[in-house]
């Protein structure tokens, strides 16, 4: 957020943040998206458009909300199309790779797996977006959805994104970015953002300064332009982003040539 901290701090106290709020990280977005954050994940899958023998990786997301998702997208593309053997082969060859650095985060992911029936595509890996474990060339698609904020370098995270990207293979961000909208509403979003949401997390989550310190990591990150010329620098051809909800939200994407 605000407060500066030596480089080689940030991981740990950004550990400690999502440590903390792991248990109601899913309710909290909830709350402070009125539900939304449902539809903008919706739309980022509808942007990778999964398909069944697929290997992907979905970085920072420890909960599964984004590779659930792609997984029933997946489902439900081979329950349309003509069931034969070759279809059977292709999903049983399909790898949804679920890599954060918090174990904590990740615990609450597996938990609500076994909640429903648990697929084994899914793939459960703790590890550092900086410094992914899985070799070059892997992966059709590369998803991070409200996670690259949270880095110590962003650069180092794209730059490992493009390298683990197949050609032709797909980059896509969802993050809170910066609104553009008249004063009157940019004012009132950062009433509600300063006030409001640290609020609901001392109350629901029992800890004010981590959604404090969500609130303001939203205000330090790179605006819409800069973020897509870093994605570009990484490599990535084709770079553009959507705004939702003014700005609020926004999705990057880039492809690998």
């Amino acid at each position: 957020g605000y407060k500066e901290v030596r480089e080689e701090e940030k991981s740990q106290l950004v550990g400690n943040v999502f440590t903390s709020v792991a248990s109601s990280y899913d309710l909290m977005n909830d709350l402070m998206s009125g539900g939304l954050h449902r539809l903008w994940k919706e739309r980022l899958v509808d942007k990778l458009n999964p398909f069944p023998g697929m290997k992907h990786l979905d970085v920072a997301g420890g909960t599964g909300d984004v590779a659930f998702r792609i997984m029933d997208r997946i489902n439900n593309v081979a329950r349309r199309a003509a069931r034969d053997i070759q279809d059977d082969h292709l999903l049983e060859e399909t790898e949804i790779y679920v890599c954060d650095i918090n174990p904590n985060m990740l615990k609450v992911g597996k938990k609500r797996g076994r909640l429903g029936e648990e697929d084994k595509s899914l793939i459960w890996v703790q590890g550092d977006a900086e410094a992914l474990r899985f070799e070059d060339e892997s992966m059709d698609g590369y998803t991070v959805a409200f996670g690259i904020r949270n880095v110590t370098h962003i650069e180092k995270v794209l730059t490992e994104a493009h390298r683990v990207l197949k050609p032709g293979g797909r980059f896509l961000c969802l993050e809170l970015s910066h609104v553009e909208a008249p004063p009157i509403l940019k004012n009132l979003y950062d009433y509600y953002s300063f006030s409001v949401i640290p609020a609901m997390g001392e109350v629901v989550a029992g800890d004010r300064e981590s959604y404090q310190y969500l609130v303001e990591s939203i205000r330090r990150f790179p605006q819409q332009e800069k973020f897509g010329r870093m994605i570009s620098e990484a490599g990535f051809h084709k770079v553009e982003y959507e705004n939702l909800v003014g700005g609020v939200v926004a999705i990057h994407s880039g492809l690998k040539f």
